[in-house]
């Protein structure tokens, strides 16, 4: 059977939350910030302390949808020597101990430099479940998902709230393993109040039915997280806020991983109230 017509592990993981009435917590780090050896330790610390997913940026030297939380994240990863075959290779090492679905970002240039095809099958070695392109046109996004499905990968696409109608809807068609919902118009960052036009936006795309709603871009923190929930959402996705709890633990010369865990253990407790 091609792996395009198998139920996926993102698709597994979001069935089996559904079925117990809980939101999917989705922390984002930046591989290589300040180093992988740091990144292992902390996807297992988060996995540890209620992670269901995880978002894993591939550091990019223009990112253009980040904010700058993580683009200074990804600029003291590529200042450690962080390269996007040393991400897959430093996943692959976690085989058998992480368990949680994997999903990628990054962004288009790389992936084309590495080849679709090629990047997709080392993507699929190395452990990782699907791949967010956030550059990437829904066009040209049709193509990578054949190509990522045939991997067994899922290609995540995203809508924000100033999307049309229509596009969203085609979007959230063509989306795997999830849609992304960004619930801000503008980069990553962390922000003090969510917007709440966005949950008539989870509702509606999940009216459409099929993938599941994760929403990101500015959950600062449980509260935020809680909201999230409240809104319907599938999936709540937290990055700047914890890029900035790794950095701030790191300039004290303290752990980084436990620091990352402790506050995914605060937003799972969020999301769990």
């Amino acid at each position: 059977m091609p792996a395009a017509a198998s139920t996926s592990m993102i698709q597994q993981r979001f069935q089996r939350l559904q079925a117990e009435g809980r939101c999917a917590l989705m922390p984002f780090l930046v591989a290589g910030d300040p180093d992988l050896a740091t990144t292992k330790a902390t996807l297992l610390a988060l996995e540890a302390n209620g992670a269901d997913l995880i978002e894993l940026g591939i550091p990019y030297s223009d990112p253009l949808a980040d904010g700058p939380v993580i683009q200074a994240a990804a600029g003291r990863a590529l200042a450690a020597g962080t390269t996007p075959a040393a991400v897959l290779a430093m996943l692959a090492e976690l085989k058998g101990q992480l368990s949680l679905p994997v999903v990628l970002f990054t962004y288009t240039n790389p992936l084309l430099n590495r080849g679709m095809e090629a990047f997709c099958a080392a993507a699929a070695a190395a452990g990782a479940a699907g791949l967010v392109v956030p550059d990437l046109p829904l066009e040209e996004a049709e193509k990578l998902s054949a190509i990522a499905a045939a991997h067994g990968l899922d290609l995540v696409l995203l809508v924000a709230p100033t999307t049309p109608p229509e596009r969203m809807a085609r979007i959230h068609g063509a989306s795997r393993g999830f849609t992304y919902l960004v619930s801000v118009t503008g980069v990553t960052g962390v922000r003090t109040a969510m917007e709440t036009r966005v949950a008539p936006l989870v509702a509606q795309l999940q009216a459409q039915g099929g993938t599941p709603v994760a929403v990101g871009f500015g959950i600062s923190g449980p509260d935020q997280a809680q909201q999230v929930k409240g809104w319907g959402a599938d999936g709540a996705i937290v990055g700047s806020a914890l890029v900035k709890r790794m950095a701030e633990a790191q300039a004290q010369g303290a752990d980084v991983a436990a620091a990352a865990g402790r506050f995914c253990a605060e937003l799972r407790q969020g999301l769990d109230r």
